[in-house]
């Protein structure tokens, strides 16, 4: 990998061997290895351990969990805040998994759809809860630093499972619990509300 950074170096037009690049490629490989260690994750010895049986019915949620992610289409970072909620059937994960579990999705190449679908679908297949939903904002490098370069702009991606997605006022619940809580621009509880309701959903049940 280190090699391959030297030629693009070159390619850049700059010379490896000048002192304030001669260790870029090493510290350029590290990075890149801990911003994908999601690739090494293993989701099942993370999750297992940390799944427990308990009489609880009411909605969960675990918001603001900042995360930091590399665009496959660029290689530049897209970051900002996700916002996860289910409502259990018997069955809970630890709470500090699950900003675990998003570092695991955001630590690879990414879309910020898929990262939502992947929080969403393994927190439904670990524990089969009636419902689970998960909204991500994201400020994306790729738009601000090149292309449209538009700085303030910020994606907002949602999957909304069971009884998120087939009950309005489930989904309005968790919504306005989110609405006001974050440093990106505020987006009001219709608004993300529109957001849901034209996504398709990620699974039905």
């Amino acid at each position: 990998m280190q090699e391959l950074i030297r030629r693009l170096l070159i390619e850049l037009g700059e010379n490896p061997t000048r002192e304030g690049l001669r260790n870029t490629p090493r510290r350029v490989e590290k990075a890149l290895k801990f911003l994908t260690g999601g690739y090494g994750a293993d989701l099942d010895a993370i999750l297992n351990d940390a799944l427990f049986t308990v009489d609880y019915n009411e909605m969960v949620i675990v918001k603001d969990i900042d995360f930091y992610s590399l665009c496959e289409h660029h290689l530049l970072p897209f970051f900002g805040k996700c916002h996860v909620a289910y409502i259990p059937q018997g069955r809970v994960i630890g709470l500090s998994k699950i900003p675990r579990l998003v570092d695991i999705f955001a630590r690879r190449l990414q879309l910020q759809e898929r990262l939502t679908s992947q929080i969403a679908e393994t927190i439904d297949s670990k524990i089969r809860p009636l419902g689970v939903a998960v909204v991500v904002e994201g400020t994306h490098l790729c738009m601000a630093m090149r292309g449209v370069e538009k700085q303030n702009s910020f994606a907002v991606t949602s999957a909304m499972l069971g009884v998120f997605r087939d009950h309005a006022r489930t989904r309005m619940e968790f919504l306005e619990l989110i609405k006001h809580r974050s440093s990106l621009p505020t987006m009001d509880s219709s608004t993300l509300a529109s957001v849901t309701d034209e996504a398709e959903p990620v699974t039905r049940r």
